[in-house]
């Protein structure tokens, strides 16, 4: 990131330090993208919501805690469902001490904070449940709790929209809502940064064993864009969790198929699979030779 964004972000921190009790956030993954992350940290700086859109596992939640640790905020993750409603969001009523108290919600209790809000898979939920969200995420910045009086959004406060397309239960997302994002489109991983990435999660992985699996996991995403198998089997997650069984001793065969292969339901789609891994992956590969222990 350049050094102007830099003391910008530090100028943040300076003017906004965090006092309360919520621990800050933090990310177990670094993102590699200085232009997506650039542009990311630029929105974070202009007070603007900020909406990633992309396919499956490109880091999309691992950019938001990136920006939530970078600024030195906590962060409120709200993960959308079909039967979320806005009393969840916003809170509710609750009897304590023998006296009804308001219970605040993810959004209130972020808004009201200062916190960095990680709305995930925004598009999940029903317009009706975020329609509470209008007024809080446009040049208002209030949040209205009926019963409770009106809520100013703090200066600190940021929200992160993500999404995906073509997930089962998604929707398009209100255009009324989207409107008060900036967006950015995440491409998938691929190359010298999913290498990059794969370096920094297995420090201990044989340099020709990362570069066969991130050519591997590249040949299954240019399968799928030539439509020849679905997203199923390019699952990044799916290659970590291969890897850490790996790394704990399971056979490569048998990691790949759990992480990789069997995430296709369908036979010849889970063959196809399969033959491009055995093209890449040796079949003599063992998990003691990926990971440097012979």
């Amino acid at each position: 990131m350049n050094e102007h964004l830099l003391a910008q972000v530090e100028a943040y921190r300076q003017q906004y330090p965090w006092t309360g009790e919520r621990p800050l956030a933090m990310s177990r993954y670094r993102y590699y993208g200085r232009e997506v992350l650039e542009a990311a940290v630029t929105a974070m700086l202009a007070g603007e919501n900020l909406l990633l859109a992309g396919p499956k596992a490109t880091g999309k939640n691992v950019l938001a805690e990136n920006l939530a640790a970078a600024f030195g905020r906590p962060d409120w993750n709200v993960s959308f469902h079909i039967n979320m409603d806005s009393t969840y969001l916003l809170g509710t009523d609750t009897f304590r001490n023998g006296a009804v108290e308001f219970r605040p919600g993810p959004v209130y209790a972020c808004a009201e904070s200062g916190g960095f809000g990680i709305l995930d898979e925004i598009n999940m939920a029903r317009n009706e449940a975020l329609a509470v969200l209008h007024s809080l995420l446009d040049f208002r910045r209030i949040l209205d709790v009926p019963g409770y009086g009106r809520l100013r959004l703090h200066p600190a406060a940021r929200f992160i929209a993500t999404m995906n397309h073509g997930y089962a239960g998604t929707r398009e997302l209100n255009e009324a809502l989207a409107s008060r994002f900036v967006v950015l489109q995440l491409s998938s991983l691929h190359g010298d940064e999913l290498e990059r990435v794969l370096a920094a999660e297995f420090p201990e992985m044989d340099h020709k064993a990362r570069k066969d699996f991130t050519l591997l996991f590249d040949e299954l995403q240019q399968k799928c864009e030539n439509a020849e198998i679905s997203s199923k089997a390019v699952d990044l997650r799916g290659l970590l969790d291969a890897l850490h069984l790996m790394e704990l001793g399971l056979s490569v065969g048998q990691a790949l198929s759990m992480g990789v292969v069997n995430k296709c339901f369908d036979e010849d789609e889970r063959r196809m699979v399969q033959d491009v891994i055995s093209l890449r992956i040796s079949s003599k590969m063992t998990a003691a030779s990926v990971f440097d222990r012979n």
